[in-house]
């Protein structure tokens, strides 16, 4: 049973009371600790019921979190703990609990390129020293993609901070198209990841014409003296809901994409949708599916659907019929001359 923060700051405070063994502990004793505590810590004024307190004492009696706590009551009124030596932090880390605290530091280290979390990353090296004394070693269960090398993640602390603090930045950009580096005064507003590539969208400040830029194109940012800006058209929260990958027009409308897919493909499909919004729209006797989704149309789609090569089709709207039909044609005609 999971337990609350104003919880946990209560048992905690229970148990450094039980565990001074100078004084005699009653019930409004415990309840006044506890108010001074979520005070100090979290500001709240409005108290502790003795309903509650008694509460905490029977859920640390019991063995629902993991305590057994041995609480008892001596002379009618007071609370100690039986066992002198007894603590709610010395409790011994079961081996469920020390994988699953394994894994949990494993995710975390995902986001060690950002200078933000610094004081967590100070933290989950500790974590990490204690699971190596606490446990037997062994090797990772959970794999993550990550490129260490990938150019530009150096820029994901200062950006992060930018956005964080709405502070407007001059960009200097080079895609690679281009011949020379193009210099924007940028709104940046989110950074995004998609296949191990760092994007950051923002608005031009000549337009507010949104852009997603590539980190690894961005050959220098350093802040400017330009007014910030928000883009009214684009919600972070929403932006990416009818999206895969990157690609979209900020005004670009999603459109019902239908497509079969050969029983070989759609039972990874079925399991593996290739959009939230996917749907079956229909069976046929050899085990095929045709499925749609609603997205909006974007090279990111087009190269989802090319990695299933012969294995699925796309049957509607005509526009993303005729791209597929004609790159494909392209792909195949160059395996189609003998060297």
């Amino acid at each position: 049973m999971p337990a609350n923060k104003n919880a946990l700051i209560r048992y905690k405070t229970i148990d450094n009371c039980l565990r001074n063994r100078y004084r005699r502990w009653t019930l409004d004793d415990l309840v006044n600790a506890c108010c001074d505590a979520l005070y100090e810590m979290e500001g709240i004024t409005k108290g502790v019921s003795v309903r509650t307190v008694q509460g905490d004492i029977q859920m640390m009696r019991s063995d629902k979190l993991g305590y057994n706590a041995p609480i008892e009551v001596y002379d009618h009124k007071y609370y100690r703990y039986a066992d002198a030596e007894y603590s709610i932090t010395n409790m011994p880390m079961s081996q469920n609990d020390f994988e699953v605290m394994q894994e949990a530091v494993g995710m975390l280290r995902q986001f060690e390129n950002f200078d933000h979390f610094t004081e967590m990353s100070d933290i989950i090296g500790r974590l990490q020293d204690k699971l190596a004394i606490c446990g037997n070693s062994r090797k990772p269960i959970i794999h993550f993609d990550s490129m260490p090398l990938l150019k530009g993640l150096q820029l994901l602390n200062p950006l992060y901070n930018y956005i964080a603090h709405k502070q407007t930045v001059k960009i200097t950009y080079q895609s690679f198209s281009a011949r020379k580096p193009t210099e924007y005064i940028f709104f940046p507003y989110l950074l995004k990841e998609f296949r191990n590539r760092w994007f950051v969208f923002g608005s031009r400040a000549s337009d507010l014409v949104l852009f997603n830029l590539p980190l690894d194109r961005i050959i220098n940012i350093e802040p400017s003296d330009e007014p910030f800006c928000e883009n009214p058209d684009f919600d972070s929260e929403h932006f990416f809901d009818d999206v895969i990958g990157v690609s979209k027009n900020v005004k670009a409308c999603p459109r019902k994409i239908t497509f079969w897919a050969n029983a070989e493909q759609a039972k990874y499909i079925k399991t593996k949708p290739i959009h939230s919004s996917q749907r079956i729209e229909g069976t046929n006797d050899d085990g095929s599916y045709v499925f749609s989704i609603r997205v909006v149309l974007n090279f990111e789609l087009y190269s989802v659907f090319m990695s299933y090569g012969r294995g699925v089709k796309i049957l509607s709207p005509r526009i993303a019929v005729a791209y597929m039909r004609d790159n494909l044609r392209k792909a195949a005609d160059l395996y189609s001359h003998k060297e």
